[in-house]
C-alpha cells in the first residue's frame, strides 16, 4: 500500500511537462507571426477598401484642400451616362476577349506539344517561360522601342518584305504615323506573348495528373485520337483551363501597366482601357478622387461577377467530373 501511494504521489513525468511547455511555446510563436500579419493586412487592404467605398460617395480631389462632401450616387450616373466611358469599356472587353482567347488556344497547344517528351523538351519549355518573369513595364517599353516607326524591328522587316521601297522609305512613310486600328492588336499581342506560357504551365499540370490506364483503355477499345482528346484529354484538364482562363481574365479586365509601358493609352483613345483611364482621373491631372473611386468599384463588381459565373461553371465541371 505504501509503495501504492507513493507512486500514486509522484510528480508528473518531466518528459510530458516539457512537451506541454513546449506545445504553449509553439503556440505563442504562431501568435506572434499571425496576428501582426492579419494586422498588416487589414491595414494596408481593408481599411483602403472601405474608405475608397466611402470616397465613391463623395466629390471628394486630392488635390482641392476641402472636407469630401456626399453627392451619394452622382459619381455612380456620371460613369454609367458617359459615352467615352462606354467606349473604354468596350476597348477593355475586347482586349480580354482576345487576349485571353488566343492565350487559351496557344497555352493549351503549348503544354500538347511539351508533353510529348522529345530531344531539348526542357530547354524549350524553359525558354517559352522567360516572357512570364520579365516585368509588365519593362515589357511594354520593349515592345515599344520594337514597334518604334522609324528604328523599330518590324519596321525593318516590313521593310525586306517591300524591298522595292526599302526600309528607309517605309519608315518615312509611317514615322509619326501610327497604322489606324492596330495600336490594339499591337497590344493584344505583346499580352499573348507574356502570359501564354502562365496557360500553359496550368494546362500542362493537369495533362501529367491524367492516368496512363485511362488512354490505355481507349488504345484497347480501338477509340481515335481525336475521341481520346475530346472525352479524355479536355474533361480532365477541363478544371485548371477554367482556373487559368479567370486568373487570365481578371488580370486583363485590370490591365494597367504593360498598356501604360507601350502606348500610355493612346495613339489617341485606341488603347485607353479601364484601368489607364482610372488612373488619369485619379492622378493624371483631373484628381477626381471620388469619381475615380466610383469607378474602381464598378470595375470591382463587373470583376465579382465575371468571377461567379466562371466559378459556377468550374464547379458544374467538377460534378460531371
Amino acid at each position: 500500500m505504501a509503495q501504492a501511494n507513493t507512486s500514486m504521489s509522484s510528480p508528473p513525468d518531466s518528459s510530458s511537462t516539457q512537451i506541454h511547455r513546449r506545445h504553449l511555446s509553439d503556440r505563442s510563436i504562431i501568435n506572434l507571426f499571425v496576428w501582426p500579419t492579419l494586422i498588416l493586412l487589414i491595414l494596408l487592404n481593408v481599411f483602403p477598401l472601405f474608405y475608397s467605398l466611402y470616397l465613391s460617395f463623395t466629390n471628394y480631389s486630392a488635390m482641392a484642400n476641402k472636407a469630401p462632401q456626399f453627392v451619394w450616387f452622382s459619381n455612380f450616373a456620371n460613369i454609367l451616362s458617359d459615352e467615352r466611358m462606354w467606349k473604354y469599356f468596350a476597348t477593355t472587353g475586347r482586349y480580354a476577349l482576345f487576349s485571353v482567347g488566343l492565350q487559351t488556344i496557344l497555352g493549351f497547344s503549348l503544354a500538347m506539344l511539351v508533353r510529348s517528351k522529345f530531344r531539348g523538351s526542357g530547354l524549350v519549355t524553359t525558354l517559352i517561360l522567360v516572357p512570364m518573369l520579365i516585368s509588365p513595364v519593362v515589357v511594354g517599353l520593349f515592345w515599344k522601342l520594337m514597334y518604334n516607326p522609324t528604328f523599330g524591328f518590324f519596321n525593318y522587316i516590313f521593310g525586306f518584305w517591300q524591298p522595292s521601297q526599302g526600309p528607309d522609305m517605309l519608315a518615312s512613310r509611317f514615322a509619326g504615323q501610327p497604322i489606324p486600328g492596330l495600336a490594339l492588336w499591337a497590344v493584344i499581342l505583346v499580352d499573348v506573348w507574356m502570359w501564354t506560357p502562365f496557360v500553359m504551365l496550368l494546362v500542362l499540370s493537369g495533362l501529367n495528373a491524367i492516368p496512363d490506364y485511362l488512354y490505355e483503355a481507349a488504345v484497347i477499345d480501338r477509340a481515335s485520337s481525336w475521341f481520346q482528346f475530346w472525352r479524355i484529354t479536355l474533361p480532365q484538364v477541363a478544371p485548371l483551363l477554367m482556373i487559368a482562363i479567370l486568373f487570365r481574365s481578371i488580370e486583363a479586365i485590370k490591365s494597367f501597366d504593360l498598356v501604360m509601358g507601350m502606348t500610355g493609352g493612346g495613339p489617341g483613345d485606341q488603347t485607353e482601357l479601364i484601368a489607364v483611364n482610372l488612373y488619369r482621373q485619379a492622378f493624371q491631372g483631373q484628381f477626381r478622387t471620388g469619381q475615380s473611386s466610383a469607378l474602381a468599384y464598378i470595375m470591382l463588381i463587373i470583376i465579382i461577377a465575371i468571377s461567379n459565373l466562371y466559378i459556377r461553371y468550374l464547379n458544374s465541371i467538377r460534378g460531371e467530373s
